[in-house]
């Protein structure tokens, strides 16, 4: 088995690790896997991309750092841990956003279909945010949620130009920040919402890092199909 396969298994196993901790409400385990999760799949994109002769995108793996960041920070209690959660994915969003663009997402978001990708997102963050925002002010956290949710939902938006596992991934990422911020506004909170944040948040990262890969193993000239299925002639 190769290494990067290896790696992506252990990833696995330490997910459902901390998948299980969240379920049983373990604080120790939670503590033990959750800041492994971003470093294993930093490992897998570094040895993944070695394997195939290709080096490993810096803005990516600065992603993760910043998602690790993010990880550790959210393990504290209160709203000053909270923020500075929301501070570190930020800069990873900006990390995936930029990284997106560098490798073309411009170009396929201004013509059909996926012009219609950025106004959708669009359309579902200010839908959210209103639907959240007097929860959000009432816990003080109204304006820098909303700055943090456009910059999400343009991470989402770029990442359909990158293949159907990146496109399902960020979309599955921005999911659990939704769950995350509906608990915080206190507007819903479903059974097992911490289990859904961390498996959402978990797959989404997997397959941005996993589509990623492929994508930059593909030679040159090769097809990338996009998350949303271009339209008929």
């Amino acid at each position: 088995m190769p290494r990067s396969r290896t790696l992506l298994v252990v990833f696995l196993v330490v997910t459902a690790a901390n998948l299980l901790a969240n379920a049983t409400d373990s604080g120790v385990a939670e503590v033990l896997t959750k800041p492994l999760l971003m470093p294993l799949l930093a490992a897998y994109l570094w040895r993944a991309s070695a394997e195939r002769g290709v080096r490993p995108d810096r803005l990516v793996l600065a992603a993760l750092a910043w998602s690790t960041a993010g990880d550790v920070a959210l393990l504290g209690d209160g709203t000053g841990w909270f923020i500075a959660g929301m501070i570190f994915f930020l800069a990873a969003h900006v990390c995936y956003l930029v990284a997106f663009t560098r490798h073309g997402a411009a170009a396929p978001l201004r013509r059909p279909p996926l012009v219609a990708v950025p106004l959708g997102y669009a359309i579902l963050t200010v839908v959210a945010l209103a639907w959240m925002w007097s929860g959000l002010t009432d816990a003080g956290l109204a304006v820098p949620v909303a700055g943090y949710a456009f910059a999400l939902a343009a991470m989402a938006a770029t990442a359909v130009t990158q293949g159907w596992r990146v496109g399902l991934g960020a979309a599955l990422f921005l999911g659990s920040d939704l769950l995350i911020a509906t608990g915080v506004a206190g507007v819903a909170q479903p059974p097992g919402a911490p289990v859904l944040v961390m498996a959402t948040y978990a797959a989404g990262q997997a397959l941005i890092v996993i589509g990623l890969v492929a994508r930059a193993a593909a030679p040159p000239g090769a097809a990338v199909t996009p998350a949303v299925a271009p339209a008929a002639p």
